[in-house]
């Protein structure tokens, strides 16, 4: 799996819009860590939720 996207990008998860903007702190294989301006640090299995990077 090849993720289109590393720490410090700023990304949106379509099934969450109201998260908000997250920048994502981490990328441990699969599990992505993104700070979201409205419900602060999740833990993103990325296999099952793809986050859109914006920019």
């Amino acid at each position: 799996m090849i993720l289109d996207y590393e720490p410090g990008d700023k990304v949106t998860n379509p099934n969450n819009k109201d998260w908000g903007i997250g920048q994502i702190q981490s990328i441990i294989k699969e599990k992505v860590t993104v700070n979201f301006e409205n419900v602060g640090k999740k833990v993103i299995n990325a296999n099952n939720i793809e986050l859109k990077k914006i920019g």
